[in-house]
């Protein structure tokens, strides 16, 4: 019979590795609620047409990448690529957007790509849109909610913000012209991607990590001479917030993003940690997006950060804190009355000491296997109830820590005692 097996690029994330997800994850949740973002949960899976109308038909994600199939009523289905679509569809469907809305959101992603280093098929992304205010202080916001949460994760000296403006449709087409005019006569020259991408996507090869493609862009027009006049006047006020809150950047006039909705700012994190999968955090203003998908006009911006890439770096600088996955009490029994005692009081020790973590042994085995499995928890104290404590009405408490004497303990003051012993 053929082993079944995860499929390629879809991941378990296993106990020991899920404390770094979870204390990253809180961090995230604590920052987010202190800024006044509220949490939307979406479907995992939408429409196609939302995709192909919001990302783009000639984009590499709907093109090659997504995951889409029909269901039994023959609706072609996807399995969402990206979260700000969806998000978008939820606010008009909803009718969110009578006033501004702040709104963050968390789960899997599902892209068909070829899985390395912190790139898989299945990935993680935290969310973060805005919609209903225009102004350039909800673009600053962002970026400094941003680098917040660098700070508190303790990774601010791995990560570089990178900043540009890809202006308005109209200035970004009349861009457009001129760029595949230039590279058109020099088409020989480009790689096999950007040579596909002049056809469809022009814009992404500005982006291309070709190092030869890149030496012959240094040629080309530049996109900030063909800005217009509200796109250029909004960059240079993102650009004086974050200097006045002393936040460092640099411009990057060759960082466009891979979807079609962007327009105006457009900003990443970098970091030189990772290797090729350089970019933990991305995002930028989708102004159009929300009439294009059928609601009223509404301006909005966002960004998403790969858990995987972060929870990678956390550990590549072991700044990651995780969460204590060792028991603080260890419950044993002897004896099948000693085994009802020992059910029921570490059901009230979980009422009286919620923040503690209590394995209660199951399955059976003698004290010394007990004791054994007790120790290898990483559990502090072993609860132990036998004939004799069940008798006495008492719990015999042995510190598995340190040296010392084994303590006897009237069941009532029990809680009061491990309060004090476990500080």
């Amino acid at each position: 019979m053929t082993k079944l097996r995860a499929i390629r690029g879809m991941n378990d994330i296993l106990p020991e590795e899920t404390p770094y997800w979870q204390s990253l994850e809180g961090t995230v949740r604590a920052l987010l609620h202190s800024y006044g973002y509220g949490e939307i949960r979406l479907p995992i899976v939408e429409h196609t047409e939302l995709f192909k109308r919001s990302i783009g038909e000639v984009t590499d994600i709907v093109e090659k990448e997504m995951y889409t199939f029909n269901d039994r009523n023959d609706e072609s289905l996807t399995l969402r690529p990206e979260g700000t679509a969806g998000c978008v569809r939820a606010v008009i469907q909803q009718g969110l957007l009578s006033t501004p809305q702040r709104l963050w959101y968390a789960g899997p992603m599902f892209r068909y790509e070829r899985p390395q280093k912190g790139r898989q098929r299945q990935f993680h992304q935290v969310g973060v849109e805005a919609f209903g205010i225009a102004t350039p202080d909800i673009d600053a916001e962002l970026i400094l909610l941003s680098a917040r949460l660098w700070r508190q994760l303790g990774i601010s000296d791995a990560v570089t913000l990178e900043l540009n403006s890809i202006g308005s449709s109209t200035a970004r087409a009349a861009y457009r012209a001129a760029l595949v005019d230039y590279l058109q006569a020099r088409r020989e020259q480009l790689d096999e991607d950007s040579q596909r991408r002049l056809d469809s996507n022009p814009l992404r090869i500005l982006d291309s990590k070709n190092p030869d493609t890149q030496a012959l862009l240094d040629g080309a027009p530049s996109l900030a001479d063909y800005l217009d006049d509200e796109s250029r006047a909004d960059f240079a006020r993102l650009c004086a917030l974050l200097d006045a809150a002393g936040l460092s950047y640099r411009i990057n006039p060759r960082l466009v993003r891979g979807l079609d909705y962007y327009n105006k700012t457009v900003f990443e994190w970098v970091t030189d940690r990772l290797g090729a999968q350089g970019t933990v955090c991305a995002g930028g203003r989708y102004d159009g997006l929300v009439a294009q998908l059928g609601g009223k006009a509404t301006p909005g911006i966002g960004f998403a950060m790969g858990v995987e890439r972060l929870v990678l770096l956390l550990s590549e600088m072991g700044a990651a804190q995780p969460v204590a996955q060792d028991a603080d009490l260890y419950v044993v029994s002897v004896g099948e009355a000693a085994e009802l005692e020992a059910l029921a009081r570490a059901e009230a020790l979980r009422d009286a000491l919620p923040e503690r973590r209590i394995v209660l042994h199951t399955g059976g085995g003698s004290f010394k296997s007990q004791m054994k499995k007790a120790d290898k928890s990483g559990a502090r104290l072993a609860l132990i109830w036998g004939e004799d404590e069940v008798a006495g009405g008492t719990c015999a408490v042995k510190n598995l820590r340190e040296e010392g004497a084994q303590q006897t303990v009237a069941v009532q003051d029990l809680p009061d005692y491990l309060r004090a012993a476990l500080v």
